[in-house]
């Protein structure tokens, strides 16, 4: 336990020291702002591309991927309605309910995979990324225009959910990824040169914006809402993952790589989905800052466990 705590211990100060950066103006807010973008434009498309342009890739270890995380991801979404209807919660803060249980933080997932097993787990956190990205995206949105607007319009919006991940760029990294993998260009000259540095950078980086975007005093406000979205994310998604691992044929490895996905906080830009869409987002931004708190503590737990079943 104390081992795995002082291996991810690292990535979690990172989150600390962009906490502190921030909130001290450091280099300054515009900065952290246009990080974002950095990140999401350049460094972690990059980063995919590389890892799934090299990555040993098979049918059956995409087919077990996907079953597992599917499992996992299905089963957190079902949660999150069940327990929001029985408690009686509004549309808006059933959404934050939904997207507290269902979605991920990969920047955290892709870290601590890095760390605890080396270039190996990377690669494999990247095709876990590309499998989640477009099914928690089309998912979520369209339950949660179903549950603030009641179904109205959902034609609309879901129309407009398909046109950014046609143009969202870490998609198009992993087509491309996937499609030189396919093509046995996986070592092409510049360009993966280029793309492997790119790719160094975007992990830490990427979580000094994590750190960059809690906030700490939303935490004041927890609730019946918050405390779902982490049964939901925090035990309900890595339990079935493990469960569904059980009926498919996945390497401890590879199962470790999906527990971290399952264990992870959700994802950051939660808040600002919620925000957009007329959600919760007072409800959002404490289940993001609350969730990745106690990740500090449940992720090494859930990791320590899975090692010794």
């Amino acid at each position: 336990m104390f081992a795995i705590f002082l291996s991810i211990a690292p990535i979690f100060l990172l989150l600390v020291l962009g906490y502190l950066l921030r909130r001290n103006g450091i280099p300054s807010i515009e900065f952290w702002n246009l990080n974002d973008r950095l990140v999401y434009w350049v460094l972690f498309p990059a980063l995919l591309f590389n890892n799934t342009s090299t990555i040993n890739l098979s049918g059956d270890l995409l087919a077990s991927f996907a079953a597992a995380i599917y499992a996992g991801f299905g089963g957190a979404v079902l949660f999150a309605l069940v327990s929001s209807r029985l408690a009686n919660l509004s549309g808006p803060t059933a959404s934050s309910v939904l997207q507290g249980a269902a979605r991920h933080n990969s920047f955290i997932a892709l870290a601590v995979a890095e760390r605890l097993i080396g270039a190996e787990g990377l690669a494999l956190a990247s095709l876990v990324t590309a499998l989640l990205i477009p099914v928690t995206n089309i998912t979520v949105v369209t339950l949660m225009v179903m549950m603030i607007h009641g179904g109205g319009a959902p034609r609309a919006v879901i129309g407009a959910v398909l046109r950014d991940l046609a143009r969202n760029p870490l998609l198009i990294a992993v087509f491309l990824g996937i499609a030189a993998n396919s093509l046995g260009a996986t070592s092409i000259p510049i360009v993966h040169d280029m793309t492997r540095i790119l790719g160094a950078a975007a992990l830490p980086i990427m979580l000094l914006c994590v750190g960059a975007n809690i906030r700490l005093r939303a935490m004041s406000s927890a609730g019946l809402p918050v405390a779902l979205s982490v049964i939901g994310k925090l035990m309900v998604f890595p339990a079935l993952i493990l469960a569904a691992a059980q009926f498919v044929d996945l390497s401890e490895t590879a199962l470790l790589v999906l527990i971290f996905y399952g264990a992870a906080p959700t994802a950051a830009s939660a808040y600002t989905l919620a925000r957009q869409m007329g959600g919760d987002a007072p409800a959002m931004a404490t289940i993001i800052t609350l969730q990745t708190a106690l990740s500090f503590i449940t992720l090494p737990l859930t990791v320590l466990l899975v090692q010794q079943l």
